[in-house]
């Protein structure tokens, strides 16, 4: 296949209408259409449609998949739910996302060209989406690793400074979602393990215990609470995630020790050195045990030949009357197990006296002739 192109969007906040519906049939009469998502692959041709006006008008959330390494992921976000200035600091004006604005929404566009993937398989772009969605709730409550992500990308590919600082004081533990992200734009995952060697404070997925948590939201003044809960009987999707933003801002501390590009280089050269010398380890001790598997059957082999005394040499003959490619491939392979045998009991004279007998009673036999030449040292 020369040319393939995968789309997918998704509605999260609300489904859309028997009319959206039918306005996006307009654009494809193969395309997957549900309440909350349009789907379709190209083979030829493209998307009869602009995705990011799109996105403005029905969806949530995009991806696009294509097999010349192209990747991307675009995310609409409510406004009001997103600190701009902590965004704004984590994004550290990353070449490859965009972040723009339209009435009440955010669309934060993030498209990688030349992304090689980790395999020769095949991918379809099936998936995938479902792997990143979780993102969008986790950046709507506060968590942006998301973007660390894409500095850590740029740093990468030699976009960013050795001297410039990481935007948060780590990222770990990754989420799934943020595997699935590292993974879906090829990020160097020695540089991914380097950076969530820290932890990411209030950007992580957990963010007090059970008990503090209960404490924090006890704290929360009644009326606030009221209306929380109103919003949540009335059907607002984003309640949890607001009440998770607060709870992650009631811990967030003042980096510390903040890491440059040049030290997460620097220490992702230390974890794939290990790492390599790792695995040169695991395939040399796979090697010296299937090298000892391949003897003991050699072993094995020669002991049988052993048993079986001269009638060995019998069945040799036999072997070769068949005057075919599996019988000379047999006579020749006990033959040189004699000859180890010989080697090792020290009648080499006996074993090269029978063996000149043979070439000469099977001298017209060319093709096993050539065959000893090759196999047989004597």
């Amino acid at each position: 296949m020369s040319e393939y192109q995968y789309y997918e969007f998704q509605a999260v906040d609300r489904p859309l209408s028997q009319a959206e519906q039918k306005a996006l049939r307009a654009l494809s009469s193969r395309a997957r259409i549900t309440a909350t998502s349009f789907t379709n692959h190209y083979e030829w041709g493209d998307l009869k449609g602009d995705p990011k006006k799109l996105v403005e008008r029905y969806f949530d959330l995009h991806l696009y998949f294509a097999n010349w390494a192209a990747r991307r992921l675009m995310i609409r976000l409510p406004k009001r739910l997103v600190d701009m200035s902590r965004l704004e600091s984590v994004l550290c004006d990353v070449d490859w996302v965009s972040v723009s604005e339209k009435g009440d929404n955010l669309f934060v566009d993030i498209f990688g060209e030349g992304v090689e993937p980790y395999t020769d398989e095949w991918d379809d772009g099936t998936g995938w989406l479902a792997a990143l969605s979780p993102l969008r709730a986790d950046v709507l409550s506060g968590d942006y690793r998301l973007f660390y992500l894409a500095w850590l990308a740029a740093v990468g590919y030699g976009g960013i400074d050795a001297a410039a600082v990481e935007p948060l004081p780590g990222i770990g533990p990754l989420t799934g979602a943020l595997e699935a992200f590292a993974e879906f734009f090829a990020l160097d995952a020695d540089l991914v393990a380097a950076a969530a060697e820290r932890t990411g404070g209030a950007g992580t997925a957990g963010l007090l215990p059970r008990d503090d948590l209960r404490s924090a939201l006890a704290a929360v003044p009644d009326r606030e609470k009221v209306d929380l809960l109103l919003r949540l009987v009335e059907g607002d999707p984003h309640v949890a995630a607001e009440l998770k933003g607060r709870m992650r801002m009631s811990v967030l501390q003042p980096p510390a020790d903040l890491r440059t590009a040049g030290d997460l280089r620097a220490r992702a050269a230390v974890i794939r050195e290990k790492r390599e010398r790792v695995r040169a380890e695991k395939l040399e001790a796979e090697r010296r045990r299937k090298e000892k598997e391949v003897e003991k059957a050699r072993r094995a082999r020669l002991e049988a030949v052993k048993r079986r005394g001269l009638a060995v040499w019998d069945r040799i003959e036999a072997e070769i009357e068949r005057r075919n490619a599996s019988g000379y491939e047999t006579a020749t392979g006990l033959l040189v197990d004699l000859e180890v045998i010989a080697t090792e009991q020290g009648t080499d004279a006996d074993f090269a006296r029978r063996l000149e007998s043979i070439r000469e009673r099977h001298a017209r036999k060319s093709k096993f002739i050539e065959r000893l030449k090759g196999l047989v040292r004597r």
